[in-house]
């Protein structure tokens, strides 16, 4: 797939997710980006050097998540409620969040950790150029939690330039 395929993909994941909400409670889109994790912060560790260059994104049951893994089996994921996204600029969306779940890998599977959490994640609209999606998040007991990945977006073949 080619980078101006997954900005397409990654714009139709986003916007979707307040889409959601008009219709049954089913995945709605689902999209895996490739790119660079800057950041990785799970329970107030850093995870950096451990986070994988791809990153999930997805829009179901009403709910927008952002997916991070990591090459030693952890992963770390932001929810939160489409219905809640905001702008905060004119083509800069915020999804509140509500929840991380972290997930340890093992030979019994994956075993899943939800928290409560009050955070947000930010993402620009794809274009031409790098797109950026940052989450933190902090937990009532003090835990705190972050990600930061950037994917290069590219413009589709006979596209102007910009």
């Amino acid at each position: 797939m080619t980078l101006a395929q997954t900005a397409r993909r990654l714009a139709l994941a986003l916007l979707a997710a307040p889409l959601a909400l008009s219709g049954p409670a089913r995945s709605q889109a689902a999209v895996q980006l490739d790119g660079t994790c800057e950041k990785l912060t799970i329970e107030g560790k850093d995870a950096t050097s451990a986070c994988r260059p791809t990153l999930g994104n997805s829009a179901e049951r009403r709910r927008t998540t952002f997916d991070f893994t990591t090459t030693d089996g952890r992963t770390l994921s932001f929810s939160g409620t489409g219905a809640q996204q905001e702008r905060t600029e004119e083509t800069d969306p915020l999804q509140p969040i509500n929840l991380v779940t972290t997930g340890t890998s093992s030979d019994k599977g994956i075993v899943r950790n939800p928290t409560p959490a009050v955070g947000a994640c930010t993402f620009s609209t794809p274009a031409p150029g790098k797109t950026t999606i940052a989450c933190e998040a902090s937990a009532p007991d003090g835990r705190t939690f972050a990600g930061t990945f950037v994917t290069q977006a590219k413009a589709a073949a006979g596209a102007p330039a910009q």
